[in-house]
C-alpha cells in the first residue's frame, strides 16, 4: 500500500506542509530515489528537509547541496563497486568504503553537512551500544563512510571511540529524524516493501534471504509513522547488480508519480 492515508487533495498537501523526505537503503536499489526526486522537481513539490539511510543518506548528500538530478543520475550510472571500495582485509571486516566517501566529498569540497541547502541529517549505528548516531553537522565524508558501512563486508568506521557502521540497521528509512529538522509532513521512500526472495541455492543465499526479511519486516513497521510512503516495484532486482541503473531510476520515477499526482 502506498498511501498510508487518503489524500483529497495532495498538491494542496505539499504545498501548505513543509515536507521532510527519507531515502530508504538498498544498496544498488538506491537509484530508484533519482527517479523519485525527478517526479518531485517536475511536480513542483518542494522539499524542506532530507535524510536517508546507508545509499539513501548518499542521494540524501548530493541533493541537500543541489547537486542537479542530471549530474546524480550520469553519477549512478557509471558508478562501478571497484570505484568505490578498496580491499581492506581484516578481523573486522573485507573491505574499506573510504572511496565512496572521498568521491562525495570531491563533488561536494570542503563543506560541512551543516552548510547544505537544506536541512540534512545522515544516520549511522554503533555497533557496540546499538545507538544510533545523527550526523547534523561536520565531515561529509565520515558521515556517507559510517552510514554506507554493511557490517561485516565494510570495516567500522570509527570517530570519538565509536565503531560506526550502516544507518539503516536500525531505522532503514530514517522518518524518525525528520521532525527534528522541522519537517511537519513526513514522506518515506521504501526500497524493499515490495521485495521477493528467491528459493535459496546455497547457504549464502539463504544468510542472506534472512537479513532481507528481517530489514523487510522492521522497515514495514517503522514506516508506519510516515504521514505519505512511496514503495516502488523493484522485486526483479539485486541488490548488488548494476546492470539496470537506468529502469531503477525509471521504477522509482513512475512510483512516486503514480503516488504523488492528484
Amino acid at each position: 500500500m502506498d498511501r498510508p492515508e487518503r489524500i483529497s487533495s495532495q498538491q494542496d498537501i505539499f504545498s501548505r506542509k513543509k515536507v521532510g523526505l527519507a531515502l530508504g537503503g538498498g544498496a544498488v536499489l538506491g537509484a530508484a530515489h533519482i527517479g523519485v526526486l525527478k517526479a518531485f522537481a517536475e511536480l513542483g513539490i518542494q522539499i524542506h528537509c532530507i535524510t536517508g539511510a546507508s545509499v539513501g543518506a548518499v542521494v540524501a548528500t548530493l541533493h541537500a547541496f543541489g547537486i542537479p538530478l542530471s549530474e546524480m543520475e550520469h553519477f549512478a550510472l557509471h558508478l562501478k563497486w571497484p570505484d568505490s571500495t578498496r580491499l581492506h582485509i581484516s578481523k573486522m571486516g573485507l573491505l574499506s568504503n573510504e572511496a565512496l566517501g572521498r568521491m562525495i566529498q570531491g563533488r561536494l569540497g570542503n563543506a560541512g553537512i551543516q552548510e547544505a541547502s537544506i536541512p540534512l541529517a545522515i544516520p549511522a549505528t554503533d555497533i557496540e551500544s546499538g545507538e544510533k548516531l545523527v550526523f547534523t553537522s561536520g565531515d561529509i565524508k565520515t558521515a556517507i563512510m559510517a552510514s554506507t558501512c554493511v557490517p561485516g563486508i565494510f570495516v567500522p568506521v570509527e570517530l570519538h571511540g565509536r565503531m560506526l557502521v550502516d544507518g539503516g540497521l536500525l531505522e532503514n528509512v530514517p522518518l524518525s529524524l525528520l521532525s527534528g529538522l522541522g519537517a511537519d509532513f513526513r514522506v518515506g521512500v521504501d526500497l524493499t516493501a515490495r521485495r521477493e526472495f528467491p528459493r535459496p541455492d546455497h547457504m549464502i543465499d539463504v544468510i542472506g534471504n534472512a537479513i532481507e526479511m528481517a530489514l523487510a519486516c522492521s522497515t514495514r513497521i517503522q514506516t508506519k509513522a510516515a504521514d505519505f510512503l512511496i514503495c516502488p516495484d523493484l522485486s526483479g532486482y539485486s541488490f548488488v547488480g548494476t546492470g539496470h541503473v537506468d529502469e531503477l531510476i525509471r521504477k522509482g520515477y513512475d512510483a512516486a508519480l503514480a503516488a504523488l499526482s492528484p
